[in-house]
């Protein structure tokens, strides 16, 4: 009976992944429910891969800053308009949320779009790194113009840990920061500078989307 409920649920995945789309199939936006995430016309959920928006208020989490800014800029690329998808490695994540680069007709790459406009930071994920140089090129574009999140940015200088295998940045306190190998470890004296080398903070050390200076 296991065996028959996990080769069903199985094939269930394997369906709804044809469902949603591959290269060369287009579905529309029936709304956008926050900067990162998106539902299709047929009810499937797509999470965007490469980037971190900033959380909207929900029952036990206050509204992060630019959460709103984020969510509308998303919905002014995507909402009712025909998107392509493209996936990476993995095609869903543990919510059961496809992973995908959403393009529009006209070409506009809608992850690098976000993040260019400054209402995201890169998020590394292995193994879904198809597309990351052009991610972090376009991060380093709002960087760079301080759009968004990087608008008004001050901090004074800080030490951070970072993981090269992970591509997370954590507090020197943090257990999992002090866990990480020699050969595998790099020391940024500011948050701006780990962003710039497209590190992104670890959420068990520092689990709210700070914007220093904001």
């Amino acid at each position: 009976m296991k065996r028959y409920i996990i080769l069903t649920f199985i094939c269930l995945l394997l369906i709804q992944s044809q469902q949603a789309g591959s290269a060369d199939t287009w579905h529309k936006v029936r709304w956008v429910s926050d900067g990162d995430t998106i539902v299709l016309d047929n009810g499937f959920k797509v999470r965007y891969i490469g980037i971190n928006t900033p959380e909207l208020e929900h029952a036990d989490h206050k509204e992060e800053p630019y959460g709103e800014a984020a969510k509308r800029f998303n919905a002014s690329l995507v909402n009712r308009k025909k998107v392509r998808l493209e996936f990476d490695k993995e095609r869903t994540d543990k919510y059961k949320r496809f992973l995908a680069y959403v393009f529009l007709r006209d070409g506009t790459f809608v992850n690098a779009e976000i993040l260019s406009n400054g209402y995201a930071y890169l998020l590394v994920h292995r193994p879904n790194m198809k597309y990351n140089s052009i991610l972090l090129k376009s991060q380093r574009v709002a960087m760079t113009a301080k759009k968004g999140i990087w608008r008004n940015w001050w901090e004074s200088k800080k030490i951070y840990v970072g993981n090269k295998r992970s591509h997370r940045f954590h507090l020197p306190s943090c257990s999992f920061g002090k866990q990480i190998k020699t050969q595998n470890r790099i020391i940024f004296k500011k948050q701006k500078d780990a962003y710039w080398e497209g590190y992104a903070p670890a959420k068990r050390c520092m689990p709210v989307f700070e914007i220093p200076g904001n």
